[in-house]
């Protein structure tokens, strides 16, 4: 099935909504083939600007089955330029796989978090068959570790595979995955999406998040971690955004 898209910033968008997206979801067989969707915001698509043209989180994009715009930010500054993108927040598309779109019997595949993470998820649902594989930080540069995940991967035969592990390392696994052949269902690059959904952190309220300032509340509550992201690389979009040319 195709869907509209459009070029913004280097990434090519699928121009769904979240309601057009769970469609989707729910329509694709449990059995059919892996494909995978990833969620671009700021940190994301600067990122892959500096990512040199044969890099793997590129071709990872580029294999993506859907590509949606997780950032107002992003979408507002592609308005200005005269491109419409709906906005799909990965903690939203996350939360209703989990509670919504997954059927009763449905396994899901979690790779990614800890022990208590998972019996988190379990009492959320469970009704749900629900399995985890926990790789060790830095699985990326660890090819022991990226073929043990590709394989956990395979071998559930999930309907659902949560790929929790960060940008670009679940991406580029759920590229290998692909790559690989054998697996079925689709993986979901969700970075700390189950955090929110969970309760372990909280997700800025709803009126910061229409006003484009989520970041602003992830970064007054991890400052430490995040300052960098936001102050320092996350300004570059703007840059980006002004010597981007509209495709003719």
């Amino acid at each position: 099935m195709t869907h509209p898209q459009t070029e913004f910033l280097g990434v090519v968008f699928d121009t769904l909504d979240l309601e057009g997206t769970e469609d989707w979801l729910a329509d694709r067989p449990a059995d059919a083939p892996f494909g995978f969707i990833i969620t671009p915001n700021v940190d994301h698509v600067v990122k892959l600007d500096a990512a040199p043209d044969d890099a793997e989180i590129r071709k990872a994009y580029a294999a993506a089955a859907l590509r949606l715009c997780d950032s107002r930010i992003v979408a507002k500054l592609a308005r200005l330029r005269g491109i419409e993108l709906p906005v799909v927040p990965g903690s939203d598309l996350t939360a209703r796989v989990v509670t919504r779109i997954a059927r009763a019997g449905d396994r899901l595949c979690l790779i990614g978090g800890d022990a208590a993470m998972l019996a988190d998820l379990r009492a959320l649902r469970p009704d749900l068959d629900i399995l985890q594989h926990v790789p060790p930080m830095g699985m990326l540069k660890k090819p022991g570790a990226m073929r043990d995940a590709e394989a956990f991967v395979r071998e559930t035969r999930a309907r659902f595979a949560l790929l929790a592990v960060a940008m670009p390392q679940q991406e580029i696994l759920a590229l290998r995955v692909a790559q690989a052949g054998g697996a079925v269902g689709v993986g979901l690059c969700i970075g700390a999406s189950l955090d929110f959904l969970t309760g372990r952190k909280a997700r800025a309220p709803l009126w910061m998040q229409k006003a484009s300032l989520e970041w602003l509340h992830r970064l007054l509550s991890e400052p430490g971690r995040l300052w960098r992201r936001y102050l320092i690389e996350g300004p570059r979009i703007f840059r980006l955004t002004m010597r981007w040319r509209k495709p003719s």
